[in-house]
């Protein structure tokens, strides 16, 4: 699949939408998107598991911990043999060390196909990882974005895109998940890279 260049990139997000011009000058291009290895799928579902609802410091921690328990490889097999009650142990809530378990079983009974992901449908992914005790839309969303590098996806569920799109267009509250989706048509086709610069301006508002 040909990927698009990040610059040509930029430029379109630019004509769709100028408001985007002084951040797309300050900040560049967007990286390029690269689906992760098959092997790398599992952990990086396993981390979108910790990181929800959580703060970013927090998470970190207890994610780093599961690597722990799992040896360094966090593997459907490991995540099983390491047991519920040993994930709660490393600061996993009851629903998070349950949702884990529910990803490595259906990992190793093929319900979720991470083998064919990268040539299956962004709908058809989706419903697979939404089928997973404990992940939903944003957790699938994130997983096509950065382990799939789908250039083509419109978290609008994020609040961080949300809050950059709103510090962006100068808004007075921010723009609910139910307005913004149609916002996002004009840039279909680079919509994930759209979202990747609404997050830098959140940062840079905080930076300030």
């Amino acid at each position: 699949m040909t990927r698009p260049d990040p610059a040509a990139t930029a430029r379109a997000i630019v004509r769709a939408d100028p408001a985007f011009r002084a951040l797309v000058r300050r900040v560049g291009p967007p990286p390029r998107r690269r689906a992760a290895p098959v092997a790398a799928r599992f952990a990086n579902l396993t981390r979108s598991v910790t990181y929800q609802l959580l703060a970013t410091k927090a998470a970190a921690t207890i994610h780093a911990r599961v690597v722990e328990l799992c040896q360094g490889d966090v593997t459907p097999e490991a995540i099983l043999a390491a047991g519920h009650d040993r994930l709660r142990g490393v600061g996993l809530s009851n629903a998070k060390a349950t949702a884990m378990a529910d990803l490595a079983e259906r990992t190793l009974d093929g319900r979720l196909a991470l083998s064919r992901h990268a040539t299956m449908s962004e709908s058809d992914v989706t419903a697979e990882v939404v089928a997973v005790r404990g992940l939903g839309v944003w957790s699938a969303h994130m997983y096509l974005m950065h382990t799939l590098g789908r250039p083509d996806v419109w978290p609008t569920g994020d609040f961080g895109v949300r809050h950059g799109w709103s510090l962006l267009h100068g808004l007075d509250e921010m723009v609910s998940e139910r307005a913004l989706r149609p916002l996002g048509d004009p840039f279909a086709g680079v919509r994930s890279e759209v979202a990747w610069y609404c997050w830098r301006a959140v940062e840079l508002e905080r930076a300030r």
